[in-house]
């Protein structure tokens, strides 16, 4: 199948090579920092992937198994599709010396880099849409083609890895040496594109990311276990987050940067151009208390084009209440988490009641 499609779309009479190039073009002129061609199978990550799963590493991320078979065979995501066009985004929005300020500051709210702007989805799909229509001006017709970015069953570490963007740090992330720090964006196209060569780990012996890990998530090199990643559990995790693990959140209330902020190479990093990545709400400094206060009206207001939106008003106040009862003990947190104590939501309560015993038990140690 995959051949005959070649065959037809190589009788065009175009030059792919002189278009591959082009398209690397465009895209940077498009503000990505890096574009990458590679084929569309993820070659021996698909097969990883697979025993990742079974491992059950995936934890509750039950989308991951449903739609297993759609990552590891992307022409079943779209069909005619032969290449991929993996992009780059830079988005560290402030240095790593203010990260690290807030983290020791058990009174701030810790929030992902990346969530600290505007949502990243639709502005990289909007441009890789941008891009596609270049490619089909310059072929004078349609052709297949979509664009994604976190928004289908898409292995794009690998895919990104063997668009030669980067390789997949012991962290997993993907790594390039200028950092980690990036969004990553697909464009599948139906069009027999020379590729790109991958990039070679240049991991060496270093474990910084392992050993720095809260709660010790990487449990060996290049192998997560979500269940225990802060990333999973104060974002992707439903229920309640485990006991043992909330008291190495620390003030973590959306995601965690750790990994990312030891790493040698994110020396290298640069920070985001777009003004879109940029902080808001003063959400890279705000108090854990301040944000305890928001209503579910202010919290949608305020995270309004925010991927942290997505959490829902429950989940963001269970993350807080952890971040509180890790925070040295005061009375005006004990008073703000028993003002919770009634919330409509058991998974609330549940963890308010926890902050509270922590505070109590905390505040009355010599």
């Amino acid at each position: 199948m995959i051949e005959s499609l070649m065959n037809s779309v190589s009788q065009s009479g175009t030059n792919w090579e002189e278009l591959a190039t082009d398209i690397r073009r465009w895209g940077l002129e498009l503000g990505f920092q890096a574009v990458g061609i590679a084929p569309l199978e993820p070659g021996e990550a698909g097969e990883e992937f697979l025993q990742w799963l079974q491992a059950g590493h995936h934890g509750e991320m039950g989308f991951m198994e449903r739609h297993r078979n759609l990552r590891i065979h992307p022409q079943a995501l779209l069909p005619g599709a032969l290449r991929v066009i993996s992009v780059r985004l830079d988005y560290l929005p402030q240095s790593q010396q203010a990260a690290w300020r807030i983290l020791d500051d058990p009174h701030r709210a810790y929030v992902a880099r990346y969530a600290l702007g505007r949502d990243y989805h639709k502005l990289i799909r909007r441009r890789l849409q941008r891009l596609a229509r270049r490619i089909e001006e310059r072929l004078g017709r349609p052709f297949v083609h979509r664009a994604f970015c976190d928004s289908a069953p898409v292995l794009e570490k690998p895919l990104a890895h063997r668009a030669g963007l980067g390789w997949q740090g012991k962290h997993t992330n993907l790594l390039s040496r200028s950092g980690s720090w990036f969004f990553l964006g697909e464009l599948y196209v139906g069009l027999p594109l020379p590729v790109d060569e991958p990039v070679a780990d240049h991991c060496g012996r270093c474990r910084a990311c392992i050993d720095v890990c809260p709660t010790q998530a990487i449990i060996a090199p290049y192998r997560l276990d979500a269940r225990r990643c802060i990333a999973y559990l104060t974002i992707e995790h439903p229920g309640p987050i485990p006991e043992a693990l909330r008291p190495a959140m620390g003030n973590r209330v959306f995601g965690c940067d750790d990994c990312q902020l030891v790493c040698p190479w994110n020396r290298f990093a640069r920070l985001t151009t777009e003004a879109d990545f940029l902080p808001r709400h003063r959400l890279e400094q705000a108090g854990l208390l301040e944000l305890f206060t928001w209503d579910e009206e202010t919290f949608l207001r305020r995270t309004e084009g925010s991927a942290i939106r997505r959490l829902g008003h429950t989940r963001w106040l269970r993350n807080l209440a952890v971040a509180l009862g890790n925070a040295p003990p005061s009375l005006a947190i004990r008073q703000a988490l028993a003002r919770r104590l009634d919330h409509p939501a058991e998974l609330v309560r549940e963890h308010v009641r926890w902050a509270l015993m922590r505070q109590t038990r905390r505040g009355s140690e010599p």
